[in-house]
């Protein structure tokens, strides 16, 4: 079914639940030529848990194949797990799954402690600072550098890389943003690729050295390994940021949710999760049918594209009662803000815990927090739900 939407760029970006809403009640899967990208939109949620599962649905290369013109940003793109099937997917994601299990995730719990209250540390007699800037991206960034092995001293630049590297991969990417990831990706090529050579003679406990080890059975490349760690800086900054300011957002403009959870520290767990439910840090993900396949009384070609709207799926009425309100206590959440099946978030739990000691410690630190601003703006960006800037008070 084709109906005639009208799409008003601003209006999306600052909220595009209406617009998921409409898209939803033409049919939940929609097959249409939305924002110049031809293909099938799917907002219901039963059909996007059952195509992010099925391996018939194969995620792919955001760039073209036959790119040369963004040769560097292919390449990597073509190593990082993200955008590989099966068995080079697992291939891929096995060496670095057994990091960010919830068990090794909880070893983090110190050193994120202490970044937090040091952030925290450096505004608290300002009485303002701007949340992503001030503390959501530089705490993501440290963590995420750690983790994988970047000196402290080389994290600022890391994470320059990484903010301008994931607009490549949006639907609203501009040739101007593929030359310069183009540009950043030979950089950060480049520097990991020295980074593995100081790793070879000096052994650490991070990502990179575990990578190194000679007795893996299946080692990764170096290439390989540079690929692996570029992607991990890019979601480990973007996701987790969003996530984080995202989360504030929604309870500095919900007070009796804020107070509720001020009262009840514990419900942070399931506040973290509603947050993640009712703005979605990653709002869509690609991917295109292997084969011809029927679903809800449709056919979906081999070829097609197809583009699941994670933020759509997580406001489906069919499955969330009251699915634009927002309840911090909101119980059983099955969102599907992480993804399912081979390609789940591998940072899920590490971005969990970030998100519950920063909002809870920030809370307790700065009980008056509240916006200093009456309206907020959201980067232009479709397949991420990100605030631009987030003025806070307290």
């Amino acid at each position: 079914m084709t109906i005639p939407i009208s799409l008003t760029p601003s209006a999306f970006f600052k909220n595009p639940y209406p617009y998921y809403d409409t898209l939803r009640s033409a049919h939940p899967l929609y097959k249409g030529n939305v924002l110049k990208y031809p293909g099938w939109y799917v907002t219901g949620y039963e059909e996007a848990a059952a195509i992010l599962k099925d391996t018939r649905f194969k995620t792919r290369v955001p760039l073209p194949e036959t790119s040369m013109k963004y040769k560097d940003l292919n390449h990597v793109q073509k190593q990082m797990m993200l955008f590989q099937n099966q068995p080079d997917h697992r291939r891929l994601r096995l060496p670095v799954s057994g990091v960010f299990t919830p068990r090794m995730t909880e070893c983090y719990r110190p050193f994120i402690n202490e970044t937090v209250h040091h952030l925290l540390d450096q505004v608290q007699g300002e009485k303002k600072m701007e949340l992503i800037s001030d503390f959501a991206f530089p705490l993501a960034s440290c963590i995420i550098a750690k983790i994988i092995g970047v000196p402290a001293e080389e994290r600022d630049q890391c994470k320059e890389w990484a903010s301008s590297l994931v607009q490549t991969i949006d639907l609203t990417r501009s040739r101007k943003v593929l030359t310069d990831g183009n540009q950043i990706t030979a950089k950060m090529k480049e520097y990991f690729r020295e980074l593995i050579q100081k790793r070879k003679q000096n052994p650490q406990h991070d990502v990179i050295s575990m990578l190194l080890k000679e007795e893996q059975a299946d080692k990764l490349t170096e290439e390989e390994v540079a690929s692996t760690c570029i992607l991990l800086a890019i979601a480990g900054h973007e996701t987790t940021v969003n996530l984080i300011s995202n989360s504030i957002l929604c309870l500095l403009q919900h007070r009796e949710q804020l107070l509720q959870l001020k009262e009840n520290p514990a419900l942070i767990h399931t506040a973290v999760e509603e947050c993640l439910r009712y703005e979605s840090p990653t709002q869509m993900t690609a991917r295109v049918a292997s084969e011809e396949i029927d679903m809800n009384g449709v056919t979906i070609r081999q070829g097609e594209q197809v583009y699941v709207l994670l933020g759509a799926a997580n406001r489906d009425p069919k499955v969330f009662a009251h699915a634009n309100e927002f309840d911090i206590t909101r119980s059983p959440n099955p969102h599907l803000s992480f993804g399912q099946g081979h390609h789940i978030c591998i940072g899920s739990s590490l971005a969990r815990l970030e998100a519950q000691i920063a909002i809870n410690t920030l809370l307790q630190r700065m009980p008056s927090l509240q916006l200093a601003v009456s309206e907020v703006r959201y980067r232009k960006l479709i397949g991420f739900r990100a605030l631009m800037e987030l003025p806070v008070t307290f």
